[in-house]
């Protein structure tokens, strides 16, 4: 059977070629050349990241991780008591810790916006992701519809071989009844 992409297009998405969006039309052109649509999305977006978007997906990972909270919290339980309890009156950032919310503030000003580039990141991942993802339920969908075109011509082809064979035994019967010597099927 010889398939075309305008084809598989009318045939099985009921559209015009010229209507189907690129994703549709990548699938359809790999099933006529019965190549795989499917690929590593991943390796594709290690290959364009940059040294920023690196380092802010290092960035992100670190400060939401329970080891962060951890030592930060530890970080902060030294602080304070090193300087509300242990230093006395020579502290250098006596209560009510003037610098250390300076500290605090600068972290989650500089924090903030670099975890929301990782996150934004992810989300452009994750629409690619989904795109490859349809593309390839797209591909299987059309496999199996493909699949399903086969079965049914050879079971029509079954279907006209089994009438024909019952043709000639229905001949074959009528002449054994009728008392003549039966003609071999071709």
């Amino acid at each position: 059977m010889n398939r075309t992409v305008a084809d598989l297009a009318h045939r099985w998405l009921g559209r015009r070629q010229e209507a189907l969006s690129s994703a549709e039309s990548r699938v359809l052109t790999s099933a006529v050349e019965g190549r795989p649509v499917a690929r590593d999305v991943n390796a594709w977006v290690r290959g364009e990241e940059r040294f920023g978007d690196r380092l802010a997906d290092g960035i992100a990972q670190v400060g939401g991780s329970w080891s962060f909270i951890v030592g930060f919290v530890l970080f902060l339980a030294l602080w304070t008591l090193g300087n509300a309890i242990l230093l006395g009156r020579d502290t250098f950032d006596p209560y009510p810790f003037i610098f250390l919310n300076l500290i605090l503030s600068m972290l989650a000003a500089l924090q903030a916006p670099i975890i929301m580039m990782a996150q934004n990141r992810q989300a452009a991942r994750d629409r690619i992701d989904a795109a490859h993802d349809y593309e390839v339920n797209l591909k299987a969908e059309i496999e199996i519809m493909a699949l399903h075109e086969k079965l049914d011509e050879l079971r029509q082809m079954e279907m006209t071989l089994l009438r024909e064979e019952i043709a000639a035994l229905a001949t074959e019967m009528r002449a054994l009844r009728s008392g003549e010597a039966p003609q071999p099927s071709a």
